[in-house]
C-alpha cells in the first residue's frame, strides 16, 4: 500500500512539473514575440500602422442666403468651374510645383507670379495675396475658370498633378437693383489653424475647407449662414487603398437670414450718398480757397418706432464679390491701401466726427433739465466772448432773444455757448464742486453717446462723450508726450508746441471753452451716424432708445423653423412728454422756417410731418464736416459726409431725395401711394415655402422724378 501510494504522488509531481515547464515555455515563448514585436520590429509595425489610418472626404455645406425684407437675395450662392491647387502635393515635387504652375498659368491665361503669390501662406511678412487658411486645404487659384480650361487641366491630369478643377457653389453678392450693401454684408475668407482650434469645443466647430464670415451679417449670423459640411471618414492603407468606413458626420444646409434692408431703398440711398459726394465737390469752399474734397460719407434709414434698419450706406464702397475664389493683389492694395480712403469700414458705425448743430437736441434737452425754461427769452447774439476769446454764431447772425424752441430752428450757437458755459460756472468751473451737476455731459450720456448702440453688426464703435473723467484719463494717457514736446516752449512757439503745453499744465481741467464748444457738438465729441439715428429716432417715437437691427429673421433651410429678431430697446430719452413735444415742434420748425426749410419746400407737410436738424462741423486742419438728421412719423434718415460743407447745402437734396422716393412724393409736393418703395414700415415676412425656398417680390429699378425745388440757405 506503501509503495503504491508513493509512486502516485511522484506521477503527480512529476506531471505538475511538467504542466509548470510547458506554461514557462509558453509564457517564454509569449515574451520573446512580444520582444520580437514591440522592441526589435516595433518601429517597422508602428510605421506600418500608421500608413493605416483615416481620411476625411469633406462636402462643404452650401451657405445660407441672406435677403432683403421683401425676400430678394442680397447674397446668396451660384455654381461655378473652382481650379484649386494642393499645395502639400506640390512640395513633393522637386521643384515645388513651379513647373506645374507655370503649364497652369498659360491654361487659364494668368501671370504665373499671381498663381505662385495665391498658393504661398500668409504671414506677419507676407502681403497678399496669400492663403490665410489650412496648409492641408485645396488653395482656390480663380473661380472663372471656362468650360474649356477646365477639361484641359482634367484631361491631362498628368500635366498638372495636384490641380483640380471641379464646380463648386461659390458666394455670390447680386447687388439687385444696384444695391450693393457692400459693407452690411461683408464678406468670406478661409479659416485659420488658430480659429480651427479655438473653435473646438464650442457648438459650431469649424473644418479646414470652411469659409467663414470676416465682417459685416456674413459674420454677425456666421453661425447660422455656415451650415454643417457634410464628412465621411474612410479607412486606408499606407497604398491609398480602402480598407472600411469610419463614423461619418451627415451634413446641413446654413440657415438663411432676413434682413430688414429694403433693396430698392438701398439702392435710391447709396446713389443720393454718391450724388452728393460729387456735387459737393464742385462747390467752393471759401475758407480753404479750394472745392469741397468730400472725401467720406454714410447714410441711415431707420424704421422710427422699431430700430430696423431699411437702407445703410457707406462710401467710399467697394465690391464683396472681389473676396470670393481669393482677393488679388491689386484689389487687396486697393482696398486697404493708403490711397484708398478704406472702403472696408462701414461709417454709418465706425465713422466718427463730431456731430455740430444736430447735437443741440441734446444741449436742449440739458438745459431744461437743469432748470431752463423751454420758452425763455435767451439772447441770440452775433458772438460770445469769454477771457479774450471770441466764439462767433455760424456765419455772424443775430436774431435778438429768442426761445430755446427758435434756437433750434435757427441753429443760434451763442444761445447754447452761454447755457452751457453759465452752468460750468455753476459747476465750479476749472475747480469743480465734489457733486458737480455736470448737465450737459450726464444727458449725452443718457442719449447714448459714448456707448455702442447695439446693432447687429460687428465692431461698432462708441464714439466720445469728452466729459470730465474722459478729460482726465486722456491727459494720464497723454501727458508724458505732451511734457517732452513743451520742453521746446519758448524758443518754438509754434501752435503744435503751445498746444502741447498747455496739455501738459493743465490738460486735465474740464475748461470753459471745452464746454462752450461741446454744446454745439465740436470740440472733442465724437457720434456716429448710427448713434444719432437712433437718438432722432426717439425722438419721433416718443422717447425709446432702440437697439437698431438689421436681422429680421433666421429660416432654417427647409423653412419648417423660423426665428424671429424681434427689435430691442436699451433704454429711454432723460425728457418728460412735454419736452419731447417741444423739441418735437422746434425741429418740426426746422424743416418749414428754419435752416432746412430751403431743402423742403413743396413738402406735403400737413399730411407727412417732416422733422429735422442740420449741422455744420468743424474739424481742426480740414474742411466742415455736413451733417443733415431728419424723421417723419415712420422713418429717420441721417446723413453726413467728411469735408462736405454745410448739412443742408450738402446732404440735404439727397434726403429730400430719399423721402420722395419713400413716400412717392413728386416735386409739386404731391403724394402718389403707387409710386412709393414703402407706404409704410414692413412688419412681416416674405412667403417661405415648405421646402425653404423664400419668395421674392420683383425688384425694378427706381427712377426718381425731376429734382427737387431748391433755393437759397437762410
Amino acid at each position: 500500500m506503501s509503495n503504491h501510494s508513493e509512486t502516485r504522488t511522484s506521477r503527480v509531481t512529476v506531471r505538475l512539473i511538467a504542466l509548470q515547464i510547458l506554461v514557462f515555455s509558453l509564457l517564454l515563448t509569449l515574451g520573446g514575440r512580444l520582444w520580437y514585436l514591440q522592441i526589435r520590429n516595433g518601429q517597422e509595425y508602428a510605421n506600418e500602422a500608421r500608413n493605416n489610418h483615416v481620411q476625411q472626404v469633406v462636402d462643404p455645406a452650401t451657405r445660407g442666403s441672406i435677403l432683403d425684407a421683401r425676400g430678394v437675395p442680397l447674397a446668396d450662392n451660384q455654381t461655378r468651374l473652382v481650379v484649386s491647387a494642393s499645395r502639400t502635393a506640390l512640395l513633393k515635387m522637386k521643384d515645388d510645383g513651379k513647373a506645374v504652375l507655370g503649364r497652369l498659368a498659360k491654361v487659364l491665361g494668368m501671370p504665373e507670379k499671381d498663381i505662385r503669390n495665391k498658393v504661398r501662406l500668409c504671414d506677419s511678412k507676407t502681403p497678399q495675396p496669400c492663403w490665410n487658411g489650412s496648409p492641408y486645404q485645396p488653395i482656390p487659384i480663380t473661380d472663372k475658370a471656362t468650360t474649356q480650361q477646365a477639361l484641359q487641366i482634367r484631361e491631362r491630369s498628368e500635366d498638372f498633378p495636384g490641380i483640380s478643377a471641379e464646380p463648386t457653389a461659390v458666394r455670390r453678392y447680386a447687388a439687385p437693383g444696384d444695391a450693393n450693401t457692400a459693407q452690411v454684408l461683408g464678406y468670406l475668407s478661409p479659416v485659420t489653424d488658430e480659429e480651427i482650434n479655438k473653435a473646438k469645443n464650442t457648438r459650431s466647430p469649424l473644418l479646414r475647407s470652411d469659409q467663414i464670415g470676416r465682417s459685416g451679417l456674413e459674420r454677425q449670423y456666421d453661425d447660422y449662414l455656415r451650415g454643417k459640411a457634410a464628412v465621411t471618414r474612410y479607412e486606408v492603407d499606407n497604398l491609398g487603398r480602402v480598407i472600411g468606413q469610419a463614423k461619418s458626420d451627415k451634413g446641413q444646409a446654413g440657415s438663411s437670414v432676413i434682413t430688414s434692408i429694403d433693396a430698392r431703398v438701398q439702392a435710391i440711398a447709396e446713389k443720393q450718398l454718391d450724388q452728393a459726394m460729387k456735387d459737393a465737390r464742385k462747390v467752393h469752399d471759401r475758407n480753404t480757397g479750394t472745392n469741397y474734397k468730400a472725401d467720406s460719407g454714410a447714410v441711415v434709414v431707420m424704421e422710427a418706432k422699431t430700430g430696423r434698419v431699411v437702407a445703410m450706406a457707406s462710401n467710399p464702397t467697394y465690391d464683396p464679390n472681389a473676396w470670393v475664389g481669393g482677393i488679388s493683389g491689386k484689389d487687396y492694395a486697393r482696398l486697404t491701401g493708403k490711397d484708398s480712403n478704406y472702403p472696408l469700414l462701414n461709417r454709418a458705425i465706425q465713422g466718427q466726427a463730431a456731430p455740430g448743430s444736430i447735437f443741440k437736441v441734446i444741449s436742449t434737452s440739458a438745459a431744461i433739465n437743469a432748470g431752463y425754461d423751454f420758452d425763455g427769452h435767451y439772447p441770440c447774439t452775433s458772438s460770445y466772448s469769454i477771457g479774450g476769446q471770441v466764439f462767433k454764431n455760424f456765419e455772424g447772425e443775430g436774431h435778438g432773444d429768442i426761445s430755446l424752441g427758435r434756437a433750434l430752428e435757427v441753429s443760434c450757437d451763442t444761445v447754447f455757448y452761454r447755457l452751457s458755459h453759465d452752468e460750468w460756472k455753476k459747476d465750479g468751473g476749472d475747480k469743480p464742486k465734489k457733486n458737480a451737476n455736470d448737465w450737459f455731459y450726464k444727458t449725452a450720456h443718457q442719449f447714448g453717446l459714448g456707448k455702442e448702440t447695439g446693432i447687429d453688426l460687428p465692431n461698432e464703435v462708441k464714439g466720445r462723450v469728452p466729459d470730465r473723467k474722459w478729460k482726465h484719463d486722456f491727459w494720464m494717457a497723454n501727458k508724458a508726450g505732451w511734457c517732452e514736446q513743451a520742453k521746446a516752449w519758448p524758443k518754438k512757439k509754434d501752435f503744435g508746441t503751445k498746444l502741447a503745453r498747455e496739455g501738459c499744465l493743465e490738460g486735465m481741467k474740464l475748461h470753459a471753452y471745452d464746454s462752450i464748444n461741446y454744446a454745439i457738438g465740436q470740440g472733442d465729441t465724437l457720434v456716429t451716424p448710427i448713434q444719432m439715428a437712433t437718438i432722432y429716432a426717439a425722438l419721433a417715437n416718443g422717447g425709446t432708445l432702440h437697439d437698431p437691427t438689421v436681422g429680421k429673421a433666421v429660416v432654417s433651410p427647409d423653412g419648417k423653423h423660423i426665428q424671429m429678431i424681434k427689435p430691442k430697446a436699451h433704454g429711454k430719452l432723460p425728457d418728460t412728454p412735454t419736452t419731447l413735444k417741444q423739441i418735437d415742434s422746434a425741429l418740426a420748425g426746422v424743416a418749414t422756417r428754419g435752416t432746412a426749410a430751403w431743402r423742403f419746400q413743396g413738402w406735403p407737410q400737413d399730411k407727412i410731418p417732416m422733422h429735422a436738424k442740420t449741422g455744420t462741423a468743424e474739424v481742426y486742419g480740414k474742411q466742415t464736416t455736413s451733417w443733415f438728421a431728419t424723421y417723419t412719423k415712420d422713418f429717420t434718415i441721417v446723413m453726413t459726409i467728411s469735408q462736405g460743407g454745410t448739412g443742408s447745402g450738402a446732404s440735404g437734396p439727397a434726403v429730400r431725395n430719399i423721402y420722395n422716393a419713400l413716400y412717392g412724393v413728386d416735386p409739386k409736393g404731391e403724394i402718389n401711394p403707387k409710386a412709393a418703395l414703402l407706404p409704410k414700415p414692413q412688419a412681416s415676412l416674405p412667403k417661405i415655402e415648405g421646402d425653404g425656398t423664400i419668395q421674392a417680390q420683383p425688384i425694378k429699378p427706381y427712377v426718381l422724378p425731376s429734382p427737387s425745388p431748391s433755393g437759397s440757405p437762410q
